[in-house]
This record gives structure tokens, C-alpha cells and sequence, in this order.
């Protein structure tokens, strides 16, 4: 846990850059939650948003946002990160019940899974993320009633830094199965660093392992610098997404994984959005047509 000497850091954590992305995502979940077909519920997400001065104006609920659906931020892009939020919960889960008790979130930001999922017992959820941002979030949680559904273990490290030292160190055991997660992570990192995490992972994972992450295949990202998404995003709330992702090119970390022995499958938001009947499909200038989720399997020997 997160001491009381690590609390108290206020919204340091999620004041800019990539940290104020996961108040992004938190407002989104949020409005989720509130939708009558909602996909995935987070009943904590509208508190973070609530609790930090930069997003505290921001909407928690689709009657509050101008145009509705219609608005490119809250409408769009806010269905984009439920229906993303739904498949991963729902692949976490398989990957547990069939036996994968360890949880890694890597760059887990404001993510409440350890309270919300009905996870199967012995899990272990371990949250690796800034110092900041897991003091945030234990403010804003220490001040709800909260119930954990699997013991929960934050890890307060950068990924730039020594995280499977302090990943080890919390008790995390690179001998039994564990199921990793990298959401909304990697388009921030250098192909260096996603190919060293990449690496990592398969290092730690024994047989029975899995791990779910998200790419962008655009050659060049300023393509899209005008889709409405990007746009909406700026000028709404101030963040632009395209000067805080890594430009350079991506490296195969999917058929790297392949190579590996590792099973992996592809897709589009779109295949999701079509199974669910509930999310974003394709537009003209669309900058969510370069997205892809990953999903990777390790066979047990």
C-alpha cells in the first residue's frame, strides 16, 4: 500500500501530460456508467474526475454534454474508451478464472478493477503507475466506501524506471501465471521501451499467462491531426493527445510475441463494436482506424 507518507500529494499526479489522460478516461468511464446500455460500469470514475481542479467542470453524465452523442469528445470518443474498457474487463476475467491470479496493470492510472470486477479468489490485482498518480487515487478512494474484490497492490514506480524490481518486491511471483494489461499505455513510449516491456513480460510469464495491450499502426500520426476526435479533445479540455504520443515508428510487438510461442489475435475497436452492437464504427478522418487491441495467450507446457 501507498504509506500516509506518499499521501497528500494532492492532484500533482494528474495535473498534466499523460497523467491528466486518465482523468480523460475516467470522466469517460463515468459517463458510461451513467448510459441506459451502458458496457461497463465504475461507479468510482465521476470522484476522480470531481476531485482534480483540472477536470472538476468537466461532465460525468451524457445529459451534461453539449450535442449528446453528437459531440466528438464525450460522445464518440467517451463510447470508444466504455466499449474498450468492457472488452478488457471481460478478457481479465477469462484469463483469471482459468487460472491466472496474478493482475498486472501496467500504467494502471486511475483504474478500479480491484473493487469492481467480481474477480475468482486468490487474485491479486498489482497496480504499477507514478508515485502521484496512485497517491491521487488513494485520496479520492480512502474518502468512499469502498469494498476490494481481490487484494490489491500498488506499485508507485515509473515504467522508465526499475519496475520489475519493485514489481518483484511487492510480491509478485514470475513463477505462477499472471494476465497483464497495457491500456492506453503504449502510444506514449519509444518503440525501445514498448519492445523492452514487451520483452519483460514474455520473461516473467510462465505457461498459462496472458496479456492484452493497444497499438496504432499510422505511419504518421499527423495524418489525422485534424479528426474531430483530436480536435474536440484540445479545444474542449486542453490536451493534445497527438504532441503526447510517441511519433517515431512502432515496432511489431504482436508478431514479436508470435515469434515468442505466444498466441496472439488482432482487432479493430470496429470488430467490438459490431459483436456488442454498442460503440464507435468507422468515419471519414478517423483517428481511431489505426487502433488496434492485441490479446495474447501463453500455452501452458
Amino acid at each position: 500500500m501507498v504509506d500516509a507518507a506518499r499521501r497528500g500529494t494532492g492532484t500533482e499526479g494528474v495535473k498534466g501530460g499523460v497523467g491528466i489522460t486518465a482523468l480523460l478516461v475516467a470522466a469517460a468511464r463515468a459517463i458510461e456508467t451513467d448510459r441506459h446500455d451502458s458496457l461497463a460500469r465504475d461507479d468510482y470514475a465521476e470522484h476522480f474526475v470531481r476531485a482534480a481542479p483540472a477536470s472538476a467542470a468537466w461532465p460525468v453524465r451524457l445529459h451534461e454534454v453539449p450535442e449528446g452523442d453528437l459531440n466528438p469528445l464525450w460522445g464518440r470518443f467517451a463510447r470508444y474508451f466504455g466499449l474498450r474498457t468492457k472488452v478488457l474487463d471481460d478478457f481479465l476475467l477469462r484469463s483469471a478464472h482459468a487460472g491466472a491470479h496474478q493482475v498486472v496493470l501496467l500504467g494502471a492510472g486511475l483504474d478500479t478493477r480491484a473493487f469492481r470486477l467480481d474477480w475468482p479468489p486468490g487474485c491479486v490485482v498489482f497496480e504499477i503507475d507514478r508515485e502521484g498518480v496512485l497517491a491521487f487515487k488513494h485520496d479520492v478512494l480512502d474518502g468512499l466506501a469502498t469494498t476490494r474484490k481481490a487484494a490489491r497492490v500498488p506499485v508507485p514506480t515509473d515504467l522508465r524506471a526499475d519496475w520489475v524490481g519493485a514489481l518483484t518486491g511487492a510480491g509478485f511471483d514470475a513463477s505462477a501465471p499472471s494476465v497483464w494489461l497495457a491500456e492506453g499505455l503504449l502510444f506514449y513510449l519509444p518503440a525501445a521501451a514498448e519492445t523492452y516491456l514487451i520483452d519483460t513480460v514474455d520473461r516473467l510469464s510462465p505457461g498459462g499467462s496472458a496479456l492484452a495491450f493497444e497499438v496504432k499502426l499510422e505511419k504518421d500520426l499527423l495524418a489525422y491531426r485534424d479528426s474531430p476526435i483530436y480536435t474536440s479533445t484540445k479545444h474542449q479540455i486542453g490536451i493534445d493527445l497527438l504532441s503526447l504520443f510517441d511519433g517515431g515508428p512502432r515496432p511489431d510487438s504482436a508478431g514479436r510475441l508470435t515469434g515468442k510461442g505466444w498466441s496472439t489475435s488482432v482487432h479493430t475497436p470496429f470488430d467490438f463494436t459490431r459483436r456488442h452492437g454498442r460503440g464507435p464504427l468507422p468515419e471519414q478522418n478517423d483517428a481511431l482506424a489505426g487502433n488496434r487491441w492485441v490479446f495474447a495467450n501463453r500455452p501452458r507446457t
